[in-house]
């Protein structure tokens, strides 16, 4: 069943809230944690246009008269993957048309070109390929690291998904079965080492047995996908989480996966010293293995809650941002589906806003939404519309190429007519400062 025939709710506008939505009104004000019952009532109620406004509530106590940007470039190492996912259109076998693996010296172009650019950010995924040797990978973040270091440059470099961590472990042979997170910590070490500076979130998809079966057999479940950012928490690397709604799954299966995520950053957030109010503490904990200790429900959203910050604690990091991308069917095996429709992609967004409640950030990924829903987006609970990306090949929106490129001054106009002031930030959300080509972070 695909989303559209789950759920096609009416749209309406009748001056006053829906009366289902005034409990979880009141819930929003004051800054607790919503249900999963009630993460039904915001897809239902046909008052999408006060969903919107919640989690614009959300977003303004949050991030007051702002919204952020970044200088980033995109890099694919290679497009041969072992896998064969349905909704993926990006993946090739060896030696079929198309199928391209980057050498050291491409990377180190890249490299100087993301620098004298002006990037603050490189973001850096590819297939599961199943001949590369694990010292690629090292390589590959000591050369680009090499490349920085020489510039001057506090670049970060933003590399593989949850998916390629696990593929890593394996191929590295430091993978086992009884103990995974082993091997993923002592990856992610080495990567660390050799110039790692952040992880993406790619490769979350829908975190349901169903649609995993059915839609990407194969790829990790959420259970490794959660050990992986858990360890990269732990190893103090910042991380972001995505969800790729729109195609098979249903929305009460989008809910269960944000109620994952949210669990899970209860256990990052506690590591940097936050504590759960004691009167939720009956929130039941139905999901085993995001960490060892359960802690109760923990809140940004609450009036004067501090952000986390990267100098909170070295040694933990945590969910920056939550980032729904809407499903595109051209090209993939699901192409006979319809995909989101404008309303929906709107939706979802905001109701990610509502229940990821500890989330410091909601992106509208422009490449995905467009830029035009993104400045919608912005006034529905996103404060973030990502970068200048120049090269992005995993999906190509209405016929574009893999050069998919804006300009700085593109999204500051488009921040600008949303009624914000455009922020320039780096991968950790630290304000940057420009002198030229030079460029520096701030926490001011």
């Amino acid at each position: 069943m695909t989303t559209l025939e789950a759920s096609p709710t009416p749209i309406r506008r009748t001056g006053r809230l829906d009366p289902a939505l005034e409990a979880i009104r009141e819930k929003v004000l004051a800054g607790r944690r919503l249900t999963l019952a009630e993460g039904e009532v915001l897809y239902t109620t046909p008052d999408i246009w006060s969903v919107c406004e919640l989690a614009n509530l959300v977003r303004d106590r949050l991030h007051p008269g702002v919204a952020y940007y970044n200088i980033n470039r995109h890099m694919n190492y290679s497009n041969v993957c072992a896998l064969s996912c349905k909704f993926c259109e990006f993946y090739r076998k060896k030696d079929e048309s198309g199928a391209y693996t980057r050498d050291l010296d491409y990377i180190r172009e890249e490299a100087h070109k993301a620098i004298e650019s002006g990037a603050t950010e490189m973001h850096i995924v590819g297939g599961l390929h199943p001949y590369l040797p694990w010292d690629y990978y090292p390589d590959m973040v000591r050369a680009i690291r090499e490349v920085v270091d020489k510039a001057g440059s506090n670049l970060n470099i933003k590399a593989f998904t949850a998916v390629e961590i696990v593929h890593l472990a394996k191929i590295a042979k430091q993978f086992k079965r009884d103990d995974r997170k082993a091997g993923i910590r002592w990856v992610l070490q080495e990567l660390k080492d050799a110039g790692l500076g952040s992880i993406p979130g790619g490769g979350a998809e829908v975190f349901d047995d169903r649609v995993h079966d059915e839609a990407f057999k194969g790829k990790i479940r959420h259970d490794a996908w959660l050990d992986v950012h858990t360890v990269a928490h732990q190893l103090g690397l910042n991380s972001n989480c995505t969800m790729l709604y729109g195609h098979i799954e249903q929305r009460k299966e989008r809910l269960v996966h944000m109620d994952m995520l949210r669990r899970a950053q209860d256990q990052a957030l506690a590591r940097l010293g936050y504590t759960g109010d004691s009167d939720w503490s009956a929130y039941s904990n139905a999901y085993e293995g995001i960490d060892d200790n359960t802690v109760d429900a923990i809140t940004l959203t609450r009036e004067g809650t501090q952000l986390p910050h990267p100098g909170m604690n070295e040694n933990a990091g945590y969910f920056q941002t939550i980032i729904p991308l809407p499903f595109f069917p051209d090209g993939s095996e699901l192409e006979h589906l319809y995909g989101p429709s404008g309303l929906e992609n709107l939706r979802t967004l905001a109701v990610a806003r509502l229940m990821l409640d500890n989330f410091p950030h909601a992106k509208s990924f422009w490449i995905m939404q467009t830029l035009a829903m993104s400045q919608l987006m912005l006034k529905a609970g996103a404060d973030d519309i990502d970068g200048t990306v120049v090269w992005y090949d995993i999906t190509k929106v209405g016929g574009q190429t893999t050069h998919q490129e804006t300009t700085a001054w593109d999204l500051q106009r488009a921040i600008r007519e949303a009624g914000y002031e455009p922020v320039e930030r780096d991968t950790l959300y630290r304000r940057v400062v420009r002198e030229g080509k030079r460029w520096n972070v701030t926490t001011g």
